[in-house]
């Protein structure tokens, strides 16, 4: 095929794929319109939520690399028979309601739940505190982190880390220098998804953790309140704070790709 034939086909696939963009692109644009720029602030607890959805995910986004990296690693790797139970576990709670998987973190961890129970006693309460919040926050982003990173790890060839093996290296100098650089781009669109999802969270807090009010917590509130054109202040703000890290996450791995080439 020439290389006029397969600029024009891409051209036709262009023209043809508009629709989707602007589909996608409307609502950001009326979103631009309607603001009232005029009366452009925040109103009285917007500044709180925004500490509480910053300062709680800065916590609950590194426990959640923490754990869900070597869960990641042994999807990729694992020939055990175990491994199709495990994926079922971790995509359970992804396709779960976020309302049901609020209700049940209150029955398992709620003052009167199983665990609850046995956490009160011990003077630790998981239930409208700060620490209930990163909780629900991990379970809404954990499971996407962990399938998202399986399929970085599975790009990377195995006869990578077998040549690793063979020239002495252990396992973790096998993991930093080999493994995970060639894992960096995958891991980089695992990092944008996640962190959207833990600071987006909404339906699992709305009942696991009311309080302390986040962003999406506090929207809902204007909004049921105050009417639509309370909440456009904070929606800036809360697409400010959400979308920079994925987008940078993004063109840093589309950069990366373009440069092994």
């Amino acid at each position: 095929m020439t290389a006029r034939k397969v600029g024009r086909s891409e051209l036709n696939a262009l023209w043809l794929g508009m629709p989707a963009v602007l589909l996608l692109i409307i609502p950001f644009m009326t979103l631009v319109l309607v603001t009232p720029w005029s009366g452009f602030h925040l109103a009285y607890g917007d500044g709180q939520a925004v500490a509480v959805s910053l300062g709680m995910s800065a916590i609950s986004l590194p426990v959640i690399i923490l754990l869900g990296l070597p869960l990641a690693v042994w999807l990729a790797r694992t020939r055990s028979v175990w491994r199709g139970a495990v994926e079922m576990a971790v995509l359970v709670p992804l396709l779960a309601p976020p309302l049901a998987l609020g209700i049940l973190l209150v029955s398992a961890y709620g003052a009167y739940g199983s665990l609850g129970e046995v956490l009160s006693a011990i003077g630790l309460e998981l239930n409208n505190n700060a620490a209930a919040f990163v909780l629900a926050q991990i379970y809404g982003g954990l499971p996407y982190f962990v399938l998202s990173a399986r399929s970085a790890f599975e790009q990377v060839p195995v006869e990578t880390e077998e040549a690793g093996r063979t020239l002495g290296a252990c396992a973790w100098q096998i993991f930093l220098r080999l493994t995970l650089p060639q894992a960096a781009r995958g891991l980089a669109a695992a990092l944008a998804i996640t962190w959207v999802r833990v600071i987006g969270e909404f339906g699992i807090v709305l009942v696991f953790s009311y309080f302390p009010q986040g962003i999406p917590v506090k929207l809902f509130i204007n909004l049921q309140n105050e009417g639509v054109d309370s909440v456009y202040t904070l929606l800036w703000v809360l697409l400010i704070t959400t979308l920079p890290l994925p987008l940078w996450c993004v063109m840093w791995a589309g950069r990366r790709g373009a440069a092994s080439h």
